[in-house]
This record gives structure tokens, C-alpha cells and sequence, in this order.
């Protein structure tokens, strides 16, 4: 069922007042009326409930209005189920919807856009409309990431602004010390069985990894940091990633699932892990908060990406767990086999059903250049939802805590480097962080391969249902027998057509490689 919108007290106003300038225009936009045109952005995450998101709206209306005659509202995709509401959503064809937050790695885009849910950009569009946008993608080359072989651009790449979405373990240094681990450091993903022993051991309230949900990071994790697979973005199965090439063979495309003995390792590893009781028994069905669980002393471990240990991790359990060192270990950190961002992890489209596409992208240029529209978007009002401390760092007043009192705004399709502080709240070491990840990091060779995916999408289906049914429990180590369990579902995989998925994968990768002169 398509989510509802509920709109924010001023929006709902200036969308009240604005309807019959609406309907004298068409799809193109038409003759702007004197009212604010009501633009609304569909965002990832749950709709914060604490107020600030409507009071830093209200300001920024002001804002949008000045500069844009326009007024923004956000429609929230929540993480409930979010993968199939998200697309759900922009299938719908309802037209309640203007600008998209999407992705080519995690949010579908390419599929999304050869489908019909956003709208073909032109460049004369782009530049009559989000100026600042065009000229500075443009100066980087970055528009030929955003279009299909029909060379039309279909969203606007978040380009210009730094983060590390590499995933891995944070973990507790000093516990890791207690373990025997010098510095409190690990180094290998199969080192965390002693790590996990140690607070199994003598942490008895807590559990060494608090895990919630169907998951495949300690799958993911191991594999990454074993084998030389490179993970193809663009193509899921389900909430999988089934496909891969190899450092080795870059242009032949197998799975990591489908090939090699490393996942029986991983699945073995993971059996292990649940036989000590690393999680809970019912972690597959759990849908408690396990990273606060981790921040009150009650977790060993908890997993996520760079951005979130620099940003969050290492301030809070600082806070709420004095000296507890937390650190990263991330997924192949061993072999040095991780990427550096893609640069349309975070990209922005126009919805295909927009009322006022023109608009859209005006307010988007505004949200994206403008520093204060960008400052109240991203962090709020100065001196409510932040400060700014003597020597530049964005900083949180007295009593703020980010459990409660986020924005949650979550304008993840355009953040721009030159209006990001730095914050109080980073790790002190976080550009030595990013500088080790940058030392040794590959770049994601394959930006512009679009995977047809039209013949193959049943197929992914119907593989999908198949992972759902044995990764969940191969991560939890939940078969007595993982080997038997890996063969009944390379069979399985098989069945639902994993060879031609596979062989159309490589059509489609075979002729993006001759194009660009690749061996």
C-alpha cells in the first residue's frame, strides 16, 4: 500500500493556497502564478517526530519563497520494508511526489529510470533551471554517470561532497586490550572469535555482536576480505547482491554465492560464532535498537560504514561509555580489497509525474548552493538543532542528543563539501581515518555499465526468494550442515535461472567493456 503523505503544518498552507495557480498550469510547468509553487522531495528514513523537522521548514519556506517562489515539503520512504516501498512508490504513478533521492548502488536508479519513474533532463533544462548544479557537475565531467544509452541524464550525482560508506565492525578497544589484541586493535575478520570469546566470556550482560534482522555482514564481511570479488552494484537480487567480478577478471562476471569455497568458510565461521552465542537466539526476528544497545555497554560490536563510526560512534560511546576506545575494523581491511565512494551513491531525480518539473529543479539548486537554504536543510536552526563554535565547528547546545533530537532531514542527493564543517562531534582522527582508507582504496571501475535487467527481473525474483531463504540463516549459523545447506541452494539458484541471469549480465558487461576499449 502506497504510504500517505502527511505534510507539515506551513506547507499544508502554502499547498492549500496554491492549488488553483496549480491547476491553470500543466505538466511543463506553464505561466507561474504569484503563490509559491508547493514542491514536495521524497527522502529515506523514519519521519522524525519531535518537532524541528516543521520549525527548520517554516524557516527555510522563507528561504525557498526569496529565492525560488516555491515552498519544500519531504515525503518519507520509512525503513520499514523501505526496499519495496521505495519502489512501490515511484511505480506508482502518483504525481504527489517531485524530487527523488535515489542511488545506482542502493536506491535502483538505473532500473527506476529505464522504467519511466523520472524524468529526462536536457541540458538546456538544467541550465535554465539548476545553473549553479550544471555548471559545477559539468566542470567535474560527471554528467555521462547519469545517463542511459539513450544519452538523456536522468538524475543529478552528488558529487561534490566526501564520505566513506566502506561497512565494517565497530568494536570496543578497551575490551579487545582485555582480549589479548595489542592496542586494542584487530586486524582479521576471523579474529573477532577471540574478541567475542573474551565478552561472552566476561561482559555476562552483554552480547558480543547485538544483531537484529536479516543481515549477511558476517558473510559479506569475511568474503570481501578473502577473495578479490568486486561486488556489481547495479544488479540486486532482493536485498542481494549476487553478482561479482574479480580484481583478477574484471570483465567476467560470476558469484561469490555461486563459486569457490569461501562462503562455506564464511558460513562455518558464522556457525561457530552462533554455537558461542555471539547474538541472541532470535536476532533473525529481533527488531530492537542494537546500536544503542552498543552504546549502553550491552553490545561488543555493532556494524555500519565509515561515515557512521567518524560522525556518531566514536562521540557517543566516548560520552556514554568513558574509555571504552571504540574502533573500525572494516570489510577488506586484509587484502586491501574495498572502494572508494561511487559518485552517484547519493544522487537527485525528477519524478516523471512532477507537476512542475521546472520548479523542482530550481528549488534543488537553491537547497544544493545556497548556503542558508543548505544550512537549515542539512543541520537546522542555529542555536536550536546546532551551534557554531569559536574556531568553525558545527557543535550541539546543551542537553542535545542525537537519539532524540535529530533533524532528520536526510538530504542524501546533494551535499556539497564547501558548506560541510567539520564537527565537534567527528572523531578526533577522522581525516587520518580517511587518509589510510584513501592510501589503499579502489575506484569502482564500473559507474556506467547499465544492466539491462528487463528479460532477467523475474529471474531476480525468483533468486531473491531463494538468498531470503538460506543467507539469513547461514549468517546467523543457524544449519548444522553448511556445506549441505550451500549446495541445496547453488541448486536452488540454479533452478530459478541464475546461468541466464548471469549470461545476460555478461552481454550487457562485454559490450560496455568493448566500448570503452576494455580487455
Amino acid at each position: 500500500m502506497r504510504k500517505s503523505l502527511v505534510r507539515t503544518g506551513a506547507a499544508a498552507l502554502a499547498l492549500a493556497m496554491s492549488v488553483t495557480a496549480l491547476a491553470a498550469c500543466g505538466p511543463g510547468g506553464g505561466e507561474e502564478s504569484g503563490e509559491p509553487t508547493e514542491i514536495t522531495m521524497l527522502v529515506l528514513g523514519d519521519k522524525p517526530t519531535n518537532g524541528r523537522l516543521e520549525a527548520m521548514l517554516e524557516k527555510l519556506n522563507v528561504r525557498l519563497e526569496e529565492e525560488a517562489n516555491a515552498h519544500l515539503d519531504l515525503f518519507y520512504v520509512e525503513w520499514a520494508d523501505w526496499q519495496t516501498q521505495y519502489n512501490v512508490q515511484l511505480l506508482s504513478g502518483d504525481d504527489n511526489v517531485d524530487l527523488i533521492t535515489t542511488a545506482t548502488d542502493w536506491l535502483f536508479a538505473w532500473e527506476n529510470a529505464e522504467k519511466g519513474a523520472f524524468l529526462p533532463l536536457s541540458e538546456e533544462m538544467l541550465q535554465e533551471n539548476a545553473p549553479k548544479t550544471w555548471d559545477q557537475v559539468d566542470a567535474a565531467g560527471d554528467w555521462d554517470l547519469t545517463k542511459l544509452d539513450d544519452g538523456q541524464i536522468y538524475f543529478i550525482p552528488e558529487d561534490n561532497f566526501t564520505q566513506w560508506t566502506n561497512h565494517g565492525f565497530f568494536y570496543r578497544g578497551d575490551w579487545a586490550t582485555e582480549a589479548g589484541f595489542e592496542d586494542g586493535t584487530i586486524t582479521k575478520f576471523e579474529d573477532f572469535t577471540t574478541y567475542f570469546e573474551w565478552v561472552k566470556e566476561n561482559q555476562p550482560d552483554a552480547y558480543p555482536w547485538d544483531i537484529a534482522g536479516p543481515n549477511d555482514a558476517a558473510l559479506t564481511g569475511y568474503l570481501q576480505g578473502h577473495t578479490d570479488g568486486q561486488t556489481i552494484q547495479q544488479v540486486s537480487a532482493g536485498i542481494y547482491f549476487p553478482f561479482q567480478t574479480t580484481e583478477s577478471d574484471p570483465y567476467t562476471v560470476s558469484s561469490w554465492y555461486m563459486e569457490g569455497d569461501e562462503l562455506l568458510e564464511a558460513a562455518e565461521l558464522a556457525k561457530e560464532w552462533n554455537d558461542i552465542g555471539v547474538w541472541r537466539e532470535d536476532a533473525l526476528n529481533y527488531d530492537g535498537d542494537t546500536r544503542e544497545e552498543f552504546f549502553a555497554g550491552l553490545s561488543g560490536a555493532d556494524q555500519h560504514h565509515t561515515q557512521t563510526f567518524v560522525g556518531s560512534i566514536v562521540d557517543n560511546m566516548t560520552k556514554k561509555q568513558p574509555g571504552s576506545d571504540p574502533k573500525f575494523f572494516y570489510w577488506g581491511q586484509e587484502n586491501g580489497n574495498y572502494f572508494r565512494d561511487i559518485l552517484t551513491h547519493g544522487a537527485m531525480a525528477v519524478s516523471a509525474n512532477s507537476a512542475n518539473p521546472e520548479k523542482a529543479l530550481e528549488v534543488y539548486d537553491v537547497l544544493r548552493n545556497d548556503e542558508e537554504a543548505y544550512k537549515l536543510l542539512n543541520f537546522g536552526i542555529e542555536g536550536t538543532d546546532y551551534v557554531m563554535t569559536d574556531d568553525g565547528k558545527l557543535g550541539y547546545p546543551e542537553g542535545y542528543d542525537s537519539s532524540t533530537d535529530a533533524l532528520g532531514s536526510n538530504f542524501w542527493g546533494g551535499r556539497m563539501d564547501e558548506f560541510e564543517p567539520d564537527r565537534v562531534t567527528d572523531a578526533p582522527n577522522k581525516q587520518e581515518i580517511y587518509d589510510e582508507l584513501d592510501a589503499s582504496a579502489k575506484d569502482y571501475e564500473y559507474s556506467t555499465l547499465v544492466v539491462n535487467k528487463d528479460l532477467i527481473d523475474p529471474t531476480l525474483a525468483a533468486m531473491g526468494g531463494v538468498l531470503s531463504e538460506y543467507i539469513p540463516q547461514l549468517q546467523y549459523g543457524k544449519f548444522d550442515d553448511p556445506a549441505a545447506a550451500i549446495d541445496e541452494m547453488r541448486q536452488k539458484l540454479n533452478d530459478a535461472g541464475y546461468e541466464d541471469a548471469r549470461a545476460a549480465i555478461q552481454t550487457d558487461m562485454d559490450a560496455w567493456a568493448e566500448e570503452r576499449g576494455l580487455e
